[in-house]
C-alpha cells in the first residue's frame, strides 16, 4: 500500500470537512496524499428507530434515502477538497439497537451525547480491526470528542486503540467547539496536552467553505443558512489563524520518543 502523508478519520459524513477542511485542502494543493475515512455511513433502516431519529430526519429535510443524499454530498465535499476518501458501512448511533432487546441503544439527545453503552463495546473492537488494514500514514487525526457525541467517542477509542494515543493527532470537534467550556472539558483544563495551529491561506479556506456547503442537509440545522455558515467559519478561521490539533504532552521517555 502506497504510504498517506495524513489519514484523516470522520465520525460521520461532515466531520472531517467541518473540523479539518482547511488543513486537508492545503495540504492537497500542496501535492500530498490525504486520506478521509469515514466510519459511520451505513444506510438507514427503513423504519426510524426512535423520535429522535425521526426529529434529525425532519431536521435534515430528507425522508427516504437519507444516508445515500449525505454520501453524495460527502463525494461533492472531498471533491472541493481534492482529497481521496473511503465511507465504512458501520451504523452511526442513532440507528444502532440493542442486540437483545432490539430497543434503540441511544433514543435521546441526552444519551447520544454521553458515554457509550457498554453494548457498543463490541464495535470499538471492530473499527479497532479495520483501522489496522488502512494504509500507513505519516500522521493520523481523530476526533478529539468534543461535545460529546458517542460516535466521536467510539471512533477516538479505536483510533487510540490502534495507533496509540501518543502518536496520534486529534482535531477539535466543530461545530461543538464554540460551546462555553466544551474544548476545556475534554482537555480537563489542558492537562497533559498541547496544540498546534494548522494555518491555511485563501484558496484553501474557500475551498473547505465550499465543501462544507455542499452538505446541503446539514447547513440549516448547523447554521441557519449559507450566509452564517461562511460567516461563522470564517470567523473561527480567523480567531485561531487556522485549524488547531492537539497531541498529548510526552510524560516519560517512552512516549517523548514515540511523539
Amino acid at each position: 500500500m502506497q504510504p498517506l502523508d495524513a489519514l484523516y478519520l470522520s465520525p460521520h459524513l461532515d466531520d472531517a470537512a467541518l473540523s479539518c477542511g482547511g488543513q486537508i485542502a492545503e495540504a492537497t494543493r500542496q501535492g500530498r496524499r490525504v486520506l478521509v475515512v469515514t466510519l459511520f455511513a451505513a444506510d438507514e433502516p427503513e423504519a426510524p428507530p426512535s423520535d429522535l431519529a425521526r426529529a434529525l430526519h425532519a431536521a435534515f429535510g430528507l425522508d427516504h434515502g437519507i444516508v445515500a443524499a449525505r454520501r453524495a454530498e460527502d463525494e461533492a465535499a472531498m471533491r472541493e477538497l481534492g482529497c481521496d476518501s473511503e465511507r465504512w458501512t458501520e451504523t452511526e448511533g442513532i440507528y444502532r439497537l440493542d442486540p437483545q432487546s432490539g430497543a434503540p441503544l441511544y433514543p435521546t439527545l441526552e444519551a447520544l451525547f454521553g458515554s457509550p453503552v457498554p453494548a457498543d463495546d463490541p464495535l470499538v473492537e471492530t473499527l479497532h480491526r479495520r483501522l489496522a488494514d488502512l494504509p500507513p500514514a505519516a500522521r493520523v487525526v481523530a476526533p478529539l470528542g468534543v461535545g460529546g457525541h458517542v460516535d466521536h467517542a467510539i471512533v477516538r477509542r479505536a483510533a487510540e486503540r490502534q495507533f496509540g494515543p501518543a502518536t496520534l493527532c486529534y482535531y477539535e470537534d466543530y461545530p461543538y467547539v464554540q460551546r462555553p467550556l466544551a474544548l476545556w472539558g475534554v482537555l480537563r483544563w489542558r492537562r497533559g496536552w498541547r496544540s498546534a495551529v494548522e494555518p491555511f491561506g485563501a484558496m484553501a479556506l474557500e475551498a473547505k467553505l465550499e465543501a462544507i456547503a455542499s452538505y446541503d442537509s446539514q447547513v440549516k440545522p448547523l447554521f441557519g443558512d449559507h450566509a452564517r455558515l461562511r460567516r461563522k467559519v470564517m470567523m473561527h478561521r480567523r480567531r485561531l489563524g487556522g485549524e488547531r490539533l492537539w497531541r498529548r504532552a510526552a510524560t516519560s521517555r517512552k512516549e517523548r520518543k514515540q511523539a
